[in-house]
């Protein structure tokens, strides 16, 4: 299984267990609160929230990435969203390794 498959199914399972924080408002209070591991942001999402989630995961110091779609990200945690936070370290760290990041 690729990883990116292995990612998406740990995002779905990461969604059913609650550790998943969800829409814009909501992650940047994560992260400015301390509980985001891992942040992803949808690859085709606009480019002033890009701008923004860059630069305040950078400021924070947590792990940030555009490797998913939006679509990929819907059809994982049958949301639509642009960007999502993973508030688990376990599941953030097993999800950076497969994004190699």
């Amino acid at each position: 299984m690729q990883n990116k498959q292995k990612l998406l199914g740990l995002l779905g399972l990461a969604r059913r267990a609650g550790k998943l924080v969800t829409g814009e408002d909501m992650v940047l209070g994560a992260i400015r609160g301390g509980k985001a591991s891992l942040v992803i942001f949808a690859a085709d999402g606009g480019a002033s929230s890009l701008k923004k989630f860059t630069d305040k995961t950078t400021s924070y110091g947590v792990p940030f990435t555009t490797a998913l779609t939006r679509q990929e990200i819907a059809d994982a945690t049958g949301m639509a969203r642009t960007v999502i936070a993973v508030a688990d370290r376990g599941f953030a760290k097993k999800m950076r390794e497969y994004l190699e990041i």
